[in-house]
């Protein structure tokens, strides 16, 4: 049984013009760029500081403590998105990260900063994540057109990539010459310009229904009820909870064993990493101009492609794994893009926000997992071993979706095949 919902206002949608003259989506996109770079330059000064303060591990420790109270609310995220206007969470979780990161940068200007306090600044920092994305992802349903939606998502993954990696390359230099205060600063700068935006600028064009007011656990079981009796959204959201499992630790660890065990050097490293980068951002853009009639169904194509590309990561010279890098970045750029935008428009939208955390958590929950076991999978069976059995596992994960006729008649053009 459904869980009830509040109807949306009685307000009649304002049409928004198109993604191309829309100044306020377009201006919101370019902000988010904008943070996304201060939270690299962030993220670098965190790990910079730690180090110095106790030791690489402790580095690891603080960077990743993070994500273990983003995991534990992110349900609660969930259910504030479906309950509560998103630009007001929104909001008052950009305040929140800009209060943490002042607070770190008055705690500098008294002294060195201990272990305790960076790990704490994460922690806090972790929860606000937890509590701003799920709303986050509603954003796209209330400001543009369901047809512009992969257009805004290209966009706006285009812009945070470029931000991501102008923050990273600049990230080193603020924390070199001005510290881990200048960072914090900076990064609270950005945060304080979204709320601003949200605040002043940002004006929903579609009201999305809510949830029905209860508590937390009885939202929580009621996504899962929904979840359940909705086999289109069902294979949605599993489908993409696991889509980084295979990816990421060939990424993260595999490019960087093989590149030792050849002897290619730690700069073929940042090589690889940097075609998947420029793939994903060429994917993206590929994604505004090419507009299949099956978005979904197609999606899962480029991904069973990515299985493949996977597994070349860990054969032949040194320009096959810098090829494959580069065919996964295109891949995942594409595909992100496209199921993305199937996401929010298929998804009944009271319960778009616990949808969205459910698929977030199963990624998060199970990331330690799959990094550890392609680990264990190296040290048994041998690298190209792990990473042919990643990619096939890849590949093979996608003959459900491909499978299922709901996602073979789905497009964004003809209206939803039945949520």
């Amino acid at each position: 049984m459904s869980t009830p919902t509040r109807p949306a206002p009685r307000t009649a949608p304002t049409e928004p013009p198109s993604l191309r003259r829309d100044t306020m989506a377009r201006t919101w996109l370019a902000l988010r760029g904008l943070s996304q770079a201060g939270d690299s330059i962030w993220t670098i000064a965190l790990a910079w500081t730690a180090v110095h303060v106790a030791s690489p591990a402790a580095a690891g420790a603080v960077v990743a403590a993070g994500t273990v109270p983003r995991a534990l609310v992110l349900l609660l995220g969930g259910v504030v998105a479906d309950r509560f206007d998103a630009r007001r969470v929104m909001t008052a979780a950009n305040l929140g990260r800009v209060v943490v990161l002042l607070a770190i940068l008055v705690r500098v200007l008294v002294g060195p900063p201990s272990l305790t306090v960076l790990v704490l600044a994460a922690v806090v920092l972790g929860v606000f994540d937890a509590l701003h994305d799920p709303s986050a992802m509603t954003v796209s349903r209330q400001l543009v057109r369901r047809e512009d939606l992969p257009a805004y998502g290209a966009a706006g993954q285009t812009l945070s990539r470029l931000g991501e990696t102008g923050g990273a390359a600049t990230g080193g230099l603020v924390v070199a010459a001005w510290g881990l205060g200048a960072s914090a600063a900076l990064d609270a700068v950005t945060f304080a310009a979204l709320a601003a935006f949200l605040l002043w600028r940002m004006k929903p064009r579609y009201p999305l229904r809510r949830a029905a007011a209860e508590s937390p656990l009885r939202s929580i079981a009621g996504g899962v009820r929904h979840l359940r009796a909705t086999p289109l959204t069902r294979t949605l959201v599993v489908s993409m909870a696991g889509l980084n499992l295979f990816v990421l630790p060939a990424e993260s660890i595999g490019i960087a064993l093989r590149a030792s065990r050849e002897g290619w050097g730690a700069g073929s490293v940042g090589l690889s990493l940097a075609c998947m980068g420029a793939g994903a951002a060429a994917g993206a853009l590929v994604s505004m101009r090419w507009r299949p009639r099956r978005e979904a169904w197609w999606s899962y194509v480029w991904l069973a492609g990515q299985g493949v590309a996977i597994v070349a990561l860990g054969v032949g010279p040194q320009w096959v794994m810098l090829f494959a890098a580069s065919a996964i970045g295109v891949s995942a750029g594409v595909a992100s893009v496209l199921l993305s935008a199937t996401f929010v428009a298929v998804v009944e939208e009271s319960y778009l926000g616990r949808m969205a955390s459910i698929q977030r958590l199963g990624d998060d929950a199970l990331m330690p997992l799959a990094t550890v076991g392609f680990g264990a999978l190296t040290g048994v069976a041998g690298l190209t071993t792990a990473f042919a059995v990643f990619g096939a596992a890849m590949t093979a994960a996608m003959a459900l979706p491909l499978a299922s006729p709901a996602i073979r008649r789905l497009s964004l053009r003809e209206g939803p095949a039945g949520g």
